[in-house]
């Protein structure tokens, strides 16, 4: 058995005020650090919240690594853990921005991105669609020796179908990684993540994200889930509040060892 301990970070963002959600992205990795995770995932465009662009635009898109998140991979590298960061990047080449979650190693280097594929029209029209779908190796965690798993990410509405996560099946994905911004409601899920898990045959895991958004985008009961063979094994939501919810996994069966959620509030 390699045990495998999970914290995702289930985050109520201000939209726009990207100094306060980057240092909920620092006192989020803290904290996991501190209950012993090997693996952190943070909610889809937490960075920014979702409709940022009609705030603040996206002049401040930058090529990354930019300087915060060169010295947010050295915490990373200091406390010796895997991070699925999600966090907006613009294209130094094609000047193209995208809706990117970045896998930053225990060593702190970039061992992979994905960018959305279904990338949305309206907040999301400043992001163009990736056109890369590919699993990435990414190390157990302490302990595991040289133990690693290949990781398919799905980016929110990458789940809706199973053109991307199929994919990622095909290419040798053992489980996926989901970051999300995807609260209930009338465009809510209706078990596209249970969905995936029957059309590919692997675990997911979703973090979700906290909070409201303007006046129209309730994530209050956005829930963060983890589902194999069509069930959802762990779920929860958090209200305004942001905290990080727990679990333990085992990589050998790709099965849970936690029966429930250990949560904490940041």
């Amino acid at each position: 058995m390699q045990p495998l301990r999970i914290a995702k970070l289930h985050l109520a963002p201000v939209t726009a005020d990207i100094a306060h959600n980057r240092q909920l992205a620092e006192q989020g990795l803290a904290q996991a650090v501190a209950r012993g995770a090997d693996w952190v995932i943070t909610p889809e465009l937490f960075i920014t919240g979702y409709k940022f662009a009609e705030v603040i635009g996206t002049d401040w898109i930058l090529p990354q690594p930019d300087a915060w998140m060169q010295d947010f991979c050295r915490k990373v590298a200091d406390a010796a853990v895997t991070v699925f960061l999600s966090h907006p990047e613009r294209d130094p080449d094609a000047g193209l921005m995208y809706n990117t979650v970045f896998v930053i190693g225990p060593d702190g280097s970039i061992i992979g991105r994905h960018r959305k594929v279904k990338a949305l029209r309206g907040p999301e029209a400043w992001s163009s669609p990736g056109d890369e779908i590919a699993p990435i190796t990414v190390p157990a965690g302490a302990g595991a020796g040289d133990a690693a798993a290949a990781v398919g990410i799905v980016i929110c509405a990458d789940a809706y179908r199973n053109d991307v996560a199929g994919v990622l099946k095909d290419r040798g994905a053992q489980l996926l990684v989901s970051p999300a911004s995807w609260g209930p409601g009338d465009c809510g899920p209706i078990g596209e993540w249970e969905q995936r898990t029957l059309d590919t045959g692997l675990p997911i895991m979703v973090c979700n994200r906290a909070g409201w958004e303007a006046d129209d985008l309730d994530f209050t009961e956005a829930v963060s889930i983890v589902a194999s063979n069509g069930q959802r094994i762990l779920q929860a939501y958090c209200g305004e509040e942001s905290a990080i919810l727990l679990f333990d996994w085992d990589l050998d069966t790709m099965t849970p060892l936690s029966q429930d959620y250990e949560r904490a509030l940041l």
